[in-house]
């Protein structure tokens, strides 16, 4: 079950990145996927898991442009 939900985050907050950067779903994921975000978003103990989808997506475009 928390496998199901977390891949459908990922889904929401890999849409909100294409939509932010004006770019494909599959280059979102890729982005996504590839970032320090999504290593702690995967690991349970950072709790970045029970944040808003906005709230991940933020920390994520800061990520990008650092």
């Amino acid at each position: 079950m928390r496998d199901q939900v977390l891949w459908r985050k990922t889904g929401r907050i890999a849409s909100l990145l294409a939509d932010s950067l004006n770019i494909d779903a599959e280059r979102a994921l890729d982005i996504l996927y590839n970032s320090r975000t999504y290593s702690l978003l995967i690991n349970p103990e950072s709790g970045l898991q029970l944040q808003s989808d906005q709230y991940i997506l933020i920390d994520l475009l800061r990520e990008l442009e650092a």
